[in-house]
């Protein structure tokens, strides 16, 4: 994409994410998007096939800047925390960050669960991304568990996010079976619990 394309598919991007700030997932409609953004709706369908694949880029980059801002805040951290609570701080914080963005928690669930092939791809790679997040803040796992240790985690945390922003649980009651979670998968590998 040109500098021009790059910068109108951000702009869209950036409209989404704030209407579904605004007015939550189920009430956006590409048009609103399109007027917000100042790009023409056929424009808009040509970057974006669907509203779940707009929805799904939206999601990533918000994802993306979290996972980032988390993994920063960490650098900055107790360098000496062990596996498990390098990897608990790491969630707390983005179970944190969707409880001041309802509406963006709601748009990750939503989005995961697209059939949308073109979304499908984006939440794909947006999951790889979160892995290697996870990944980076567990050195004490042996490169025969370096796949399925972030996986299982990165689904817990998933499945308890859907959890929250369907009513089933709170979010204290979410965190605290997630870093259960966290400890038991990480024990085996020398990132035992220390308390956070």
């Amino acid at each position: 994409m040109s500098p021009r394309q790059l910068e109108r598919r951000k702009h869209l991007i950036d409209a989404a994410l704030t209407l579904v700030s605004e007015t939550g997932v189920e009430r956006l409609q590409m048009k609103q998007v399109s007027e917000r953004s100042g790009v023409a709706l056929g424009t808009t369908y040509r970057y974006f096939s669907s509203k779940d694949h707009l929805l799904a880029a939206a999601a990533s980059d918000w994802r993306g800047k979290l996972m980032d801002d988390l993994a920063a805040e960490l650098r900055g951290s107790v360098p000496a925390a062990r596996g498990s609570d390098r990897v608990v701080r790491f969630v707390r914080r983005g179970m944190r960050a969707f409880q001041r963005q309802p509406n963006l928690a709601r748009l990750l669930v939503t989005v995961s669960v697209s059939t949308d092939p073109f979304a499908s791809e984006v939440v794909d790679a947006m999951a790889a991304t979160g892995r290697a997040s996870l990944l980076a803040l567990m050195p004490d796992v042996p490169p025969a568990a370096r796949e399925v240790v972030p996986h299982l985690i990165d689904a817990a945390w998933q499945g308890e996010l859907v959890a929250w922003v369907t009513g089933r649980s709170t979010l204290a009651d979410a965190f605290a079976r997630l870093e259960e979670v966290i400890r038991l998968v990480l024990a085996p590998y020398g990132a035992g619990s220390v308390a956070v």
